[in-house]
């Protein structure tokens, strides 16, 4: 015979949880931090960008000109040599076109930075005015703002770095590398460029023509995985658009490859 409750104690049911769930998950925040730095860093420095801009163009640029030679019954030499005029071309255009885009972009950069250092140095007051209004339209109390932007003496590299980010957003630690732009442009362009090209070496004709859509088609799903993990958005809509992006294009320039091959025949 079991014993009764003692008078007052709650029943044992009652003690048991009404619902058994998985454990929490840990946090590292540590972990946490690190990888979102890391995934700013690179949107920042263009790292993503240049790699999908680079990749993307010359997948795109490559499977349009060989499917636009391969429609107008241009034989397998004709698109090898179309293809890689294309990729050698496409690839020191962009080369050239990205140095002098970052290179430009450091001078203006550095230009507006030396001008900040030389007003800090000749009109103290205007560069902490602004900077006490721009913290508080971040945000920030009046007082805190005015406190925040005397924290740092005037004369330290670290109150013009500060300054920087918050009047223009601009970071002077990471201005960019003209030579690393260029020569990252050149070589990812020609990874792109050459996947629609390389089943021209293999093969010919409507199976190179197809062998050669597929790889575009694989590799640009691919692109557009990396831009959807990167932004944090779904992975099947950025795969799916940078796929739309390249076939419709592709399935274009066939189309007028084909008919103006047919014209000149």
């Amino acid at each position: 015979m079991s014993e009764a409750a003692p008078s007052g104690a709650a029943p044992l049911d009652s003690l048991r949880p009404t619902r058994v769930g998985p454990a929490p998950a840990v946090v590292d925040r540590a972990s946490d931090a690190a990888a979102l730095a890391r995934r700013a860093a690179q949107v920042t420095r263009g790292a993503v960008r240049g790699a999908v801009l680079g990749v993307s163009d010359g997948l795109v640029t490559n499977v349009c000109l060989i499917l636009a030679v391969a429609g107008a019954d241009g034989d397998a030499s004709a698109v090898r040599i179309a293809g890689f005029a294309s990729l050698l071309a496409g690839a020191l255009s962009m080369a050239a076109g990205e140095w002098v885009s970052v290179r430009s972009q450091v001078e203006l950069y550095s230009g507006i930075v030396d001008d900040l250092k030389a007003l800090v140095e000749r009109d103290p007051e205007v560069v902490l005015d602004e900077l006490v209004d721009d913290l508080e339209r971040a945000g920030f109390g009046r007082q805190t703002a005015q406190a925040a932007s005397t924290e740092l003496p005037l004369d330290e590299p670290r109150f013009l770095s500060f300054t920087a980010r918050t009047i223009f957003g601009i970071d002077t630690d990471e201005l960019g590398s003209p030579m690393t732009a260029a020569v990252s442009s050149l070589a990812l362009f020609a990874l792109g460029a050459f996947v629609p090209l390389l089943p021209w070496f293999i093969t010919e004709g409507t199976l190179a023509t197809w062998l050669s859509l597929g790889g575009a088609a694989v590799a640009s799903v691919a692109v557009g995985f990396v831009v959807a993990r990167s932004s944090g958005r779904p992975v099947l809509t950025g795969a799916g658009r940078q796929l739309l992006i390249v076939t419709v294009s592709a399935a274009v320039t066939y189309g007028i490859g084909d008919l103006f091959g047919t014209a000149v025949a």
